[in-house]
This record gives structure tokens, C-alpha cells and sequence, in this order.
């Protein structure tokens, strides 16, 4: 009877998982799939020490109430604009619990059968990549690691590095399928080579590409979960492991693919990791104090708000809101745009002007928008570099070529709000802030918007 209890829980929360996943498609239905998903891994906790093969229940619920504990504390804490950071570590924790259940079969291992030992091995691999590789993102984009490595040979040498991870993976393989207990000295190589090589695949990648980085990661934790799901004969942890796997790649192939460039080449050509470059397009950029940009936007008929990475660090997504608000009170029709791969993870300005209370309804993806811009007044770009530069569309010469980019150049009027002068995260100069219709209003973007804000109410 508790056998058939536990199975009928595992079933509900993989119900509760999928029906959770595909609400979050949706930014209208996201908190509420949260929540369903949020009930899903609640129910399969719970039936988990329902189940006879449990052992250690104390010291599983002493290790629960620790892990609630701090997830809590730091969901509170964390500012929205350090979410990727979040993200990467969760990512990361998922790859390595992974990863030490593997470790665990495996030590314990008593003729596992090859399937077995082969998921079992898979799963750790996986699982291990996935841990470093997101800790080392996550060091990225704290800024604890502020330069990538690249060296000759790179390449060849993190092929090196897999294939000897590979190698110890199928000794390993072997051996807990026929012999029993793998010896610990041949796990823990396995498993520092495997880490060495999630560390060594995330060194070269630049900041640019991190969001595409971020939802490799977590496709590889869910798989790696899937994969420990089998060995453990746990329904819940495969189908949960495999949406997410699934999720993950696919998210995945439409950032990839957003700029235009293949996986492997965000994995391999360190693309980005120049970043931070001072240098600017040829041409004469033209400033703009924050009044006048603001006279231009109250007596537009249509103004269109493009958020980057730079509205993030300023914290200025609510002053943005603020802005927009004064604008549509005086007739302005504001509407937001939004790349894909604008910030540092996916969906992370949508999180942002979520969070500023912006409606749903107001904001527009780049197939929406590109066509409005033609008979837009001002466009209004937020600390957004790489997203808007034209040279992605016309110059075959540029690294970014080819990358869909919001078409903020073919608005009538376009003002960039930019902390510094130097190049986007891409390190490609960006060709808009010299052209004719340009304004560039430099300053952090908080102080920058505040002064429009403050101009508009005095008109």
C-alpha cells in the first residue's frame, strides 16, 4: 500500500512539473506555473520518506531544513539584477547532486548491471561538467573572474580533456557492471577531470554569450538528473530530468540561434572575450543632455523603450516605469522592446521590468517590433549595446553579422542612455551612436532617468 502511495505521489508531481513548465511559457501565467511546479517538488519530497528504501531519514531532514533555510534567506536577499547569478548556482547545485549520486552508486556498486552503470557514469559526467562549468559562469558574472582565457591550442587541449573524461568514464562503466565497487582513486580522477573540463569549456566564453552558457548548463543538469533518475528507479527525478533537459536544449537552440551563431561557436571561438574594449565607431557621436531628450519624448506621438544590460547594473528598470507612465499620461503611446538575448540569461530584462510593475501587454519580442520602429518618434535604448548595433545587418565585415538585432536605427529619432563610452560585451563598436538621427546621453542610467523624469513633470 505505501509502495502504491509513493508511485501516485511521484505521478502527481510529474503531473504538477508539466503543467507548471508550460505555464511558464507565458509571462502572463509564469508566477502561477512557478507555483505548480513549486507544489510538484513539494508533493515528491514528501512521498520520498514514505518510501520503505529510505535510509538516513534524520540526516536527509536535517540536510532539507539546512537547504530550505538558505534558499530562502538568499531569495529574499537577492537584487533582481544579480537573478543569472542565481540561476548559474542553482544550475550548478542540480549538476552536482547529480554527480554525488553517482559517485555513491558507483562506490557502492554490487554488479549494477551495464545500463545501469552506463547511466550511472553518464550521469556524473554530465552532472559534473555542469557544476563547474556553472560556478565558473556564475564567478563570471559576479565578477569574482573578470577576463576569459585564451590560449594556442585551446581547443585541442579541452578535446584532450573530454576524452580523457570519456576514457575513465567507460573504465568506470565497466567495472561497476562486472566487478562490483569501482576502486575510490579511479572515481575521484573521473570525477576531476570531469570538473576540469566544465571549468576549461566555460574559461574561453566571453560575457556576451553567457546567456546561451546559462541554459546549456541547465539543459546538462537535467539530463544528468534523468540519468540518476533511472539508476535510482525514480520516475519522478527521470521525467522531471528529461523536461527540463528537453526545456533547456531547445532555449538553448533559439538563443543560439537569436545571434545567429552556432553552439559550437559559442563554445569555442571566445567570441566576446575582449570585451570592455574603449573604442567607439568611426563618425562624431552627438550628446544630448537629459531635458532636452526628455522635451523630444513628452511631445512625441510614439516613443519605444529598448532595455539592456546597462538598465540591470543601474538598478533603473522602476525609474524607467516611472518615465514611461509620465510619457502615456500626456498622450505618448510607450511600448518596450525586448531582444532575446538582452542581459545576462534568458528573459532577464522581462524579469526586470516584471518587477517595475510594467504590463505584460506593453512589451514587444523583435519580430513584433522591428516593423513599428519605421514610424517611431524616439526610440529610447537603456543601456543596450550589442542588441541595436546596425552593423549585425549590413556589414559583412563586422564579428555580429547576421545576429536579428532590434532596428532601433530606423526610428526617427533614437536616444542612447550609456554609462561609458567603450564597446558592448561582443567588443564590436557599435556603428549607432555615430549616425545622423543618434543623440547619446552618457551617465549611469539611474541618475540619467531620474533628470528626464523630472524635466517631463516640469513641462
Amino acid at each position: 500500500m505505501t509502495a502504491d502511495l509513493v508511485q501516485a505521489g511521484y505521478l502527481a508531481a510529474v503531473v504538477l512539473f508539466v503543467v507548471g513548465l508550460r505555464a511558464m511559457s507565458s509571462p502572463r501565467s509564469a508566477r502561477r506555473g512557478i507555483l505548480w511546479a513549486g507544489a510538484g517538488m513539494l508533493a515528491a519530497v514528501a512521498v520520498t520518506f514514505l518510501d520503505a528504501g529510505l535510509a538516513d531519514a534524520g540526516l536527509a531532514l536535517v540536510a532539507l531544513a539546512l537547504g530550505a533555510a538558505v534558499a530562502w534567506v538568499a531569495a529574499r536577499r537577492v537584487a533582481m539584477t544579480d537573478m543569472p547569478q542565481m540561476v548559474a548556482v542553482y544550475n550548478g547545485m542540480g549538476g552536482g547532486a547529480a554527480a554525488l549520486i553517482a559517485a555513491v552508486e558507483l562506490l557502492q556498486a554490487d554488479g549494477l548491471g551495464a545500463a545501469h552503470a552506463a547511466f550511472a557514469v553518464t550521469g556524473g559526467l554530465v552532472g559534473s561538467v555542469a557544476f563547474s562549468g556553472s560556478v565558473l559562469a556564475f564567478a563570471k558574472l559576479q565578477g569574482l573572474v573578470r577576463r576569459s582565457l585564451l590560449f594556442p591550442g585551446q581547443n585541442a587541449a579541452n578535446l584532450a580533456l573530454l576524452g580523457a573524461a570519456v576514457a575513465l568514464a567507460g573504465l568506470l562503466a565497466v567495472r561497476a557492471a562486472g566487478e562490483g565497487a569501482v576502486a575510490g582513486g579511479l572515481l575521484a580522477l573521473f570525477f576531476l577531470v570531469a570538473l576540469a573540463y566544465g571549468a576549461a569549456m566555460t574559461l574561453p566564453v566571453g560575457g556576451a554569450d553567457m546567456p546561451v552558457v546559462i541554459s546549456l548548463y541547465n539543459a546538462l543538469t537535467g539530463l544528468a538528473v534523468g540519468f540518476e533518475g533511472y539508476v535510482l528507479g525514480n520516475v519522478a527525478l527521470v521525467v522531471a530530468g528529461v523536461v527540463v533537459g528537453a526545456a533547456g536544449t531547445l532555449l538553448t537552440q533559439l538563443m543560439a540561434r537569436a545571434m545567429n551563431r552556432s553552439l559550437a561557436n559559442v563554445l569555442f571561438s571566445g567570441f566576446g572575450a575582449a570585451a570592455g574594449v574603449e573604442a567607439v565607431a568611426e563618425g562624431t557621436v552627438k550628446e544630448l543632455s537629459p531635458d532636452d531628450a526628455a522635451v523630444a519624448m513628452a511631445y512625441a506621438q510614439r516613443v519605444v523603450i529598448v532595455p539592456g544590460y546597462g538598465m540591470a547594473v543601474a538598478q533603473a528598470q522602476h525609474k524607467v516605469w516611472e518615465l514611461a507612465r509620465l510619457l502615456q499620461e500626456r498622450g505618448v503611446q510607450v511600448t518596450f522592446a525586448i531582444h532575446p538575448v538582452a542581459g545576462r540569461m534568458p528573459g532577464h530584462m522581462n524579469v526586470l521590468l516584471a518587477e517595475a510593475g510594467v504590463p505584460y501587454d506593453l512589451i514587444r519580442d523583435l519580430d513584433e517590433v522591428n516593423p513599428e520602429f519605421p514610424v517611431t518618434d524616439v526610440a529610447l535604448v537603456v543601456g543596450a549595446n550589442d542588441v541595436v548595433n546596425p552593423a549585425a545587418r549590413d556589414d559583412r565585415g563586422s564579428p555580429i553579422y547576421g545576429m536579428p538585432v532590434l532596428d532601433v536605427d530606423r526610428a526617427r529619432m533614437v536616444v542612447v542612455v550609456k554609462r561609458g563610452r567603450g564597446t558592448g560585451f561582443a567588443g564590436v563598436p557599435n556603428r549607432l551612436f555615430t549616425a545622423d538621427g543618434t543623440r547619446m546621453v552618457y551617465g549611469d542610467a539611474q541618475d540619467v532617468l531620474a533628470k528626464m523624469v523630472l524635466a517631463v513633470k516640469r513641462l
